[in-house]
């Protein structure tokens, strides 16, 4: 990609990735404190254990952004704590409140925002899976911004966040296909799927051949709920066909880390 187009699109993400923090912030601010006490889908997590792990995270960018070497000295003593790393990370935190979690979150994020702002669009940063270019970093912080506010919605009792945003996080769905199998030992299927989704208002978004026998297709907002795992494919409205595309929605999975399973069928029943 032409370094103007990509200072495009990097500038294009940052101001999405802004307006999804503005949107999950105004819903932390509208919070009692006791409410950052409750639990939320992710077991053993509380509404503050989704905000400083977004915090913590954003941390680790920047951390990436300005000295990958610290950042990857950093990562291999992480992942020795082994597969519960992200739960010591909570539990390490748990004394901090909502105020001083909320106050943690506005200033990493926003320091995370103006390094985007600044880095070589071609630039490429260590994390926790393969390296990501400056693109595809936004685009992760993106995810997992509206995903953890989405447990912290589920938590709390307010409805899912429907934007022209989550095209960005159903192409990076689309773009996990292989990695989600990669991820379990698994082979990757060699037949394309195709990937119908809507949008909000009358927009359509579609990923590969439109003639595949494998094929997805629904609401984005389901696409996206299913591929971060927020919910079981049988809890929302998406019509799946073809061996590709059921064996790969079954264990869907667009965020780095160990492999992790989808919540059980009926927790969320549409």
């Amino acid at each position: 990609m032409p370094d103007n187009s990509k200072k495009r699109l990097v500038a294009e993400l940052v101001g999405q990735l802004a307006d999804e923090t503005a949107e999950l912030k105004t819903v932390l601010a509208g919070l009692p404190d006791p409410a950052w006490d409750t639990p939320t889908p992710a077991a053993g997590w509380t509404v503050r254990d989704q905000v400083t792990h977004l915090a913590f995270f954003d941390d680790a960018v920047l951390l990436a952004l300005r000295d990958p070497d610290a950042f990857r000295a950093r990562l291999a003593e992480q992942l020795a704590l082994g597969a519960g790393f992200p739960d010591i990370v909570a539990e390490r935190h748990r004394h901090l409140t909502p105020e001083e979690s909320f106050a943690w979150l506005s200033k990493s994020r926003e320091a995370v925002l103006d390094e985007y702002r600044t880095a070589d669009p071609g630039a490429r940063l260590p994390w926790y899976g393969p390296d990501m270019g400056i693109p595809s970093s936004i685009t992760a912080r993106l995810m997992e911004t509206w995903a953890h506010g989405q447990d912290i919605r589920d938590a709390v009792g307010v409805p899912a966040a429907e934007s022209p945003r989550l095209r960005h996080i159903a192409d990076l769905g689309v773009r996990t296909y292989g990695f989600s199998f990669r991820q379990r030992n698994l082979p990757v299927p060699g037949e394309p799927v195709h990937v119908s989704l809507s949008g909000p208002g009358e927009e359509q978004w579609t990923w590969g051949p439109a003639d595949a026998p494998s094929r997805v297709s629904g609401r984005a907002l389901d696409f996206c709920l299913v591929v971060t795992q927020r919910r079981n494919v049988a809890d929302t409205g998406l019509a799946v066909t073809g061996g590709a595309a059921t064996s790969w929605i079954a264990i869907a999975q667009v965020f780095a880390g160990q492999p992790t399973d989808p919540r059980p069928a009926g927790t969320f029943p549409g």
